[in-house]
């Protein structure tokens, strides 16, 4: 018999609790409210003056001018760089630039990080010593080595004729000809602009290789002694695996820059002579700015986009790598150890054939130059662990001392003879700088070129634009990086992920592909020839950098404290103001330190949207001090000397203040 049971109705859910949280919160997060608040600012200047801009750029290439009427050209202006030869020249010398300084600066970025990480006493001096090129603006750095690189009133030629090296670099053929004309001769230009690139970014690359290697745990390095490692051994076994993530970072973070460089080449060759040293922004600039040919130039940098998207893509992911789960395991599982092995050489074979195909006359030079370092450093390396092996500790660590302070004493003449040789050439007279006498030592000393600067030249107008833009910007970007720093850091609401990668790529995003766009822009609202069109243009580079770093910084400062005061009856608002903001001191001095500087050493965009001078700043003002063939070298440097000493002395004061907001946002952030 069978029974037939009748089928349960399912049963009802029980009522649940009520939600504490609205629709729209449970829809955009917790707390999207406060967040818009507190991000609104920073969405909108990036929308405006970064993403917006962008955008316009790619309308504006397709357009083309006739005449007063701007007309629809579609893709011409990209077809018409096919066959464009000063376009070809810029994006050739933009790599050969480029490639070129990366190779120096890692390399001697290395020796320098490994001589200080093993000194004893006097590190950090040194450290902030050796920081000074990355410091001193870049129309310092420019105009103080085309002083030194002068054939008629610098030093370099003298120096070197006097201790007999200029006569050997002719006979093995490193330089043509002696005296050497180094900033008018076609085969020298590139290598004297690539030469100041790496002397200004040496400091760079120490500063963070440094910073790695006191990373590496010192256990491994114990452990490989006593299994009776060498030092060659230890160095590509513990030092640059333990280096690479550090280096991979910095090499992309720098190739960005060098390859989108304008000010530095403007200023010391103006892409001459010919075109031997335009790089591919000053194609751009050419285009847009001097012929009013917005479109052409908008093409040329929007073509290069796509190159630059990928070092940006390959460094954000390398930058976000910790902050993900298993992110940085992504790559490991996608290929195999052998393949891991073999793609650094694939690089490495693939990078110097690129540049034996693109500069055969220079890269034998750079590698007889480079092959001199390396072999003197492995020399030195091979020798001490030879006679350790012997066990004479005593002379290894003779030879080991000798070789590393011969090495520091060098670097610190090629780090500092620049600055000297600006400093001393303030305090001379025109009479001695013209008659050539006592090159090194002013006679007698005399305040006659810093007299002549405020009375003959509009400097001290200048140097008051400089501060009210500086501190203008700089205001702004401090006061929205804040906000923004803590909602993406504290609150919970949607697209918080997606904004903070938004960050980060605007902070990579070079500014010649935001010049044409933004002097568009600022012409269209009438602010050229304005020092608001600065102080809006200005947080494009400081803004999305100070949004990064404090969002780490806030990241740093326990949340057990703001909990406390909410439960005190503190509003969030006021959690941040009274608890989070007097915590996050030293990462806001780092903040304002960096966007002050940056503003006041900026130069591409004063320089596209000033051309009065009543509204120049220092670094545009001093590039128009030079009138044709007339370059007043004293003034330059004593100039050169009062636009740096603010810098020097901020970085100076805050240099504790940087360090720990840098350690705690860049580093964890």
């Amino acid at each position: 018999m069978t029974v037939v049971r009748e089928r349960p109705a399912p049963a009802s859910p029980a009522p649940s609790a009520s939600s504490p949280f609205t629709r729209s919160q449970r829809l955009l997060g917790r707390d999207w409210r406060l967040a818009a608040v507190f991000i609104g600012p920073t969405l909108v200047l990036v929308a405006g003056l970064i993403l917006f801009p962008i955008a316009d750029s790619v309308l504006t290439s397709t357009t083309e001018r006739h005449g007063a009427e701007t007309v629809f050209v579609g893709l011409d202006n990209y077809t018409a760089l096919i066959n464009d030869s000063l376009f070809h020249k810029g994006v050739l010398n933009s790599f050969v630039f480029t490639a070129y300084a990366e190779i120096f600066k890692v390399v001697l970025g290395l020796i320098a990080a490994m001589m200080l990480h093993h000194m004893r006493r006097g590190r950090a001096f040194l450290a902030g010593v050796i920081l000074l090129p990355w410091v001193v603006p870049t129309v310092v750095t420019a105009f103080t080595w085309r002083s030194l690189f002068d054939p008629i009133f610098g030093s370099v030629n003298v120096l070197l004729t006097d201790s007999g090296i200029g006569p050997v670099l002719a006979s093995i053929g490193l330089v043509d000809r002696w005296p050497a004309e180094w900033l008018s001769d076609p085969a020298l230009a590139m290598p004297s602009v690539i030469l100041v690139n790496v002397w200004k970014g040496i400091p760079f690359f120490t500063v963070t290789f440094l910073a790695g290697l006191k990373a590496i745990d010192s256990h491994l390095y114990e452990a490989a002694m006593v299994d009776g490692a060498s030092p060659w051994q230890r160095f590509v076994n513990i030092t640059l695996p333990g280096l690479r993530h550090v280096m991979i970072v910095t090499v992309l973070l720098s190739s960005i820059w060098t390859f989108n460089n304008f000010d530095l080449i403007w200023l010391m060759t103006q892409g001459g002579p010919g075109d031997a040293t335009a790089p591919y922004v000053m194609v751009a600039y050419s285009k847009a700015i001097q012929q009013l040919q917005l479109g052409a130039g908008a093409a040329v940098t929007l073509v290069m986009l796509p190159i630059v998207a990928i070092l940006v893509v390959i460094l954000v992911r390398m930058m976000r790598r910790n902050d993900l789960p298993g992110a940085g395991d992504l790559g490991r599982r996608r290929l195999t150890p052998a393949q891991r092995k073999a793609m650094p050489w694939v690089i490495v074979v693939a990078s110097v054939l690129l540049l034996v195909w693109a500069s055969p006359h220079i890269v034998w030079k750079a590698a007889l130059v480079l092959g001199v370092f390396v072999v003197l450093a492995a020399a030195v390396g091979r020798l001490v662990s030879v006679l350790a092996a012997r066990g004479n500790q005593l002379a290894a660590r003779v030879v080991s001392g000798t070789g590393s302070g011969v090495a520091l004493v060098a670097l610190l003449a090629f780090v500092l003879a620049p600055l000297y040789w600006m400093t001393v050439t303030a305090f001379k007279s025109d009479d001695q700088i013209v008659a050539r006498t006592d090159d090194l030592w002013p006679t007698p000393w005399t305040t006659q070129q810093f007299t002549n600067l405020f009375t003959d030249r509009a400097f001290g107008t200048w140097y008051v634009n400089t501060i009210m833009v500086s501190v203008a910007s700089t205001a702004i970007a401090l006061v929205c990086a804040a906000l923004a720093g803590y909602a993406l850091a504290r609150l919970k609401f949607r697209g918080s992920e997606s904004f903070t990668v938004t960050i980060l790529l605007t902070y990579v995003m070079p500014g010649a592909l935001l010049f044409i766009p933004l002097y568009q822009m600022m012409s269209g609202i009438g602010l050229n020839d304005s020092l608001w069109s600065l102080v809006l243009a200005y947080p494009t580079f400081t803004l999305p950098f100070a949004t990064w770093l404090l969002v780490g910084y806030f990241k740093s400062i326990p949340a057990d404290l703001e909990e406390a005061a909410l439960v005190d009856g503190c509003t969030r608002f006021g959690a941040f103001i009274r608890i989070v903001l007097p915590l996050a001191k030293p990462g806001l001095l780092a903040v304002a330190l960096f966007t002050l500087t940056n503003a006041w050493n900026e130069f591409l965009f004063a320089f596209v949207f000033i051309t009065k001078d009543d509204y120049k700043t220092l670094p545009v003002g001093m590039q128009s001090m030079i009138f044709g063939d007339v370059v007043p070298q004293g003034q330059l440097a004593a100039a050169s000397l009062l636009i740096s000493i603010p810098v020097v002395v901020m970085y100076g004061f805050g240099q504790r203040f940087l360090t720990e907001g840098l350690t705690a946002g860049a580093v964890k952030g």
